[in-house]
C-alpha cells in the first residue's frame, strides 16, 4: 500500500507545470539542459519535481538555501535517473551543502601500513550507511556551467548512490542481467587495471586517477567523463563507453559541448 501511494504522489508531481524561476535557474547554470533533446529535457525536468519534493536540503556553515542552489543540484543529479526505471536514490534522505570547501577529522594513509590522523579538506562526500550526502556549493555550480571540463561534484558524489542501491560500495551498480554483469566485470577490471598503472607511471589519461583509488571510484569517475566528456571516452575507451552507454542509456556524445566546440577531443 505504501508504494502504491508513493508512486501515485511522484506520478502527482511529474504532472505539476515546473515554475518558471526553476526554468531560468537551470537555464542559466546548468549548460548541457538546453543542449538536451526536447524529450530529455520534459523528462528531466518531471524528475526534478519528485527528487526536490522527496529530499531534504540542509544548509551548512551559514550557507542560507535558496532555490537556485537546490534546482541546480537536482538537476545535475537527476541528470542520472533519465530513461531508466528510478526509484531517485532510494537510501538518501537529506543533502547537506556547505557554501565552499570544507576540513573534517579523518585519517590518512601515508606509506605502507601508516596511517596519521588529521584534518582533510573536502568539497563534497556520501556513504552508502550515511543517507546522507555533502557538496560544497561552489564546486556544485562550478560543475554545473562547465560541462566539458570532465569533472562535475554532483554527479561524482551521485554515481555513489547508485552505486549503493545494491547495498555494496564496489562499482557496479545494479544491472539488469547476469549478462549485463559478466560484461560490466570485465570491462571495468580491465579499465580500472590500465587507469592504476596509468596512476603508477605517471602516464597522461583522460580519466581523473583518482579513480585508481578503488572500484566505487573508478565507477563515480567514469561516470563524470562520460557525462562532461563523452567523445574523447568513446574514442579512447570504447568499450567503458559502451557499458557506461548501456547502464544509462544515454548517449551523451550526441549533445555534449565537446561536439559543439571539439574541447578536449584530441588530447587525453
Amino acid at each position: 500500500m505504501f508504494g502504491f501511494s508513493r508512486e501515485r504522489r511522484r506520478r502527482q508531481l511529474r504532472q505539476v507545470a515546473v515554475p518558471a524561476a526553476w526554468r531560468l535557474i537551470i537555464s542559466r547554470n546548468v549548460r548541457f539542459f538546453d543542449r538536451l533533446p526536447l524529450d530529455d529535457q520534459q523528462e528531466l525536468l518531471r524528475h526534478v519535481q519528485v527528487f526536490l519534493a522527496e529530499k531534504r536540503f540542509e544548509g551548512c556553515a551559514g550557507l542560507e538555501l535558496s532555490d537556485e542552489i537546490r534546482v541546480t543540484i537536482a538537476t545535475q543529479a537527476c541528470l542520472l535517473l533519465l530513461h531508466r526505471k528510478t526509484n531517485y536514490y532510494p537510501r538518501l534522505l537529506t543533502i547537506l551543502v556547505y557554501p565552499s570547501g570544507y576540513v573534517v577529522e579523518d585519517k590518512r594513509h601515508v606509506e605502507g601500513v601508516i596511517w596519521a590522523d588529521g584534518a582533510v579538506g573536502r568539497l563534497g562526500e556520501t556513504a552508502g550507511q550515511m543517507g546522507s550526502l555533502v557538496l560544497a556549493w561552489d564546486a556544485a555550480k562550478e560543475g554545473a556551467t562547465d560541462p566539458a571540463d570532465g569533472r562535475n561534484l554532483v554527479i561524482h558524489e551521485f554515481a555513489h548512490q547508485l552505486d549503493f542501491e545494491d547495498f555494496a560500495a564496489d562499482g557496479v551498480p545494479a544491472l539488469a542481467s547476469r549478462n549485463d554483469e559478466r560484461s560490466w566485470a570485465a570491462v571495468m577490471r580491465t579499465e580500472f587495471s590500465l587507469l592504476r598503472a596509468s596512476d603508477d607511471t605517471g602516464m597522461p589519461t583522460l580519466l581523473d586517477t583518482y579513480g585508481a583509488t578503488n572500484a566505487a571510484e573508478f565507477f563515480a569517475v567514469a561516470t563524470e567523463t562520460f557525462f562532461e566528456r563523452p567523445r574523447a571516452l568513446r574514442r579512447l575507451h570504447p568499450k567503458l563507453y559502451g557499458e557506461m552507454q548501456r547502464f544509462f542509456r544515454q548517449d551523451p556524445a550526441l549533445y555534449s559541448s565537446e561536439h559543439l566546440t571539439g574541447a578536449g577531443v584530441e588530447s587525453a
